[in-house]
């Protein structure tokens, strides 16, 4: 694809990123590059290939083919004013190796209380082992996290918005504080999206996506991504070569196919969403709607000013009711599996009970917790479901 500086869509952003002609050698996606040898004409050619920057170049399956740098460079390209891009087989080795690219024994790492629970357990376990130390903090800190970076403090990690109650974070503010500290800034920007969010942009110096969700968009493959400012994809990259990291060309490839819907796909979930949020906000049987896009929610204040756009996952609080009403309520569901995950074409629903997971916030919510993933079907379908399910959870309840 020939490359203008006349700005784009995102639709026309999606559709042609990552497609450099020599990934793609004339044809319209670029093809599945399976390899472990790389083979060379001579002694001398093997030596010298081992001796240069083997980034986009082929040298041994582990360092990548065409079909991995394509993606990669696409999800670069999302983000404006990154250097690069590296490739996971998961969201949480995404997130394992921007942590490890950053952090020696004895450092801090700073992890907001609403945090993704397989970051905590990352933190409370494997980093703990290795002498890092973690603080939690309230995700709404803002500004106030001038006063909370430590000594040793050398990075903050952000989710925006939190996993299960969907705090919003003011990454500018963040931003601010730790560039004042020499503190590197990472982001789980998996729910917005840099079509929603550009974190590179916004300050991020590392920002991660569990590609698995809507990048892939099709719930079959398990994928992650870290995206670098300039000054930080080399070590990024090193860290993750020693840690033997690399995505499957076969996930890859169905990373880029999913790529090239994301931006419609997003708005569908953003509208059905939104529409099905709304309608939960008038129903007797519940108590808060936790959607960003919604005043209820914590942060929307930011969230208006920051993203361009709201996706398809969210919560809502029951008025009252005890676990075996919530459970009559899901398991009920025609149109929603129960199921983990969320970026999928199909819309998912699970109990969520944050508490378990938080150690400085604390929550007082008038009864049990639903977690949603709008997928894309008739959300009129959803909506119907859903009664169908409150009915349930009001008799039982």
């Amino acid at each position: 694809m020939k490359k203008t500086d006349t700005p784009k869509g995102d639709s026309t952003r999606v559709v042609g990123a990552g497609r450099r002609k020599e990934w793609t050698q004339g044809i319209v996606n670029t093809p599945v590059w399976r390899a472990s040898t790389i083979l060379y004409d001579s002694v001398a050619d093997l030596r010298a290939a081992g001796a240069r920057d083997t980034h986009h170049r082929l040298f041994y399956g582990r360092r990548g083919t065409p079909t991995q740098w394509s993606l990669a460079d696409a999800l670069t390209e999302l983000e404006p004013g990154a250097e690069g891009t590296f490739l996971y087989p998961s969201g949480v080795a995404a997130i394992a190796a921007a942590l490890l690219s950053v952090l020696s024994p004895g450092d801090e790492v700073l992890i907001p209380d609403t945090a993704y629970d397989p970051t905590r357990s990352l933190a409370t376990g494997l980093l703990a082992r290795m002498g890092i130390t973690t603080r939690f903090y309230d995700p709404l800190i803002g500004a106030g996290m001038a006063d909370f970076i430590g000594d040793t403090t050398r990075a903050i990690l952000l989710e925006s918005p939190g996993s299960l109650t969907f705090e919003v974070q003011d990454v500018p503010a963040i931003v601010a504080a730790a560039r004042a500290r020499g503190v590197t800034t990472l982001l789980d920007n998996t729910w917005a999206t840099p079509l929603f969010f550009p974190a590179i942009a916004h300050g991020i110096d590392l920002t991660i996506l569990a590609c698995t969700k809507y990048v892939v968009g099709h719930s079959d493959v398990m994928l992650g991504s870290v995206t670098a400012a300039p000054g930080h994809f080399a070590r990024l990259r090193d860290t993750s070569f020693q840690l033997g990291q690399v995505a499957s060309p076969d996930d890859c490839w169905l990373g880029s196919r999913g790529l090239r819907t994301m931006a419609i796909r997003l708005r569908q979930h953003e509208q059905s969403a939104l529409q099905i949020a709304r309608w939960l906000q008038d129903q007797p049987e519940v108590a808060t709607v936790l959607h960003p896009a919604l005043p209820s929610c914590p942060g929307h204040d930011i969230f208006q000013r920051d993203f361009s756009g709201s996706s398809g996952l969210f919560s809502f609080v029951l008025d009252g009711g005890t676990e075996a009403a919530r459970a009559a309520l899901i398991d009920g569901l025609a149109h929603f599996g129960i199921g983990y995950s969320w970026g999928g074409y199909e819309s998912l629903a699970i109990p969520v009970d944050p508490h378990r997971h938080r150690s400085v916030t604390q929550r007082t919510d008038a009864g049990p917790m639903v977690r949603l993933q709008i997928g894309l079907e008739d959300p009129a379908d959803l909506i119907a479901d859903l009664a169908a399910g409150l009915e349930r959870f009001a008799a039982t309840r």
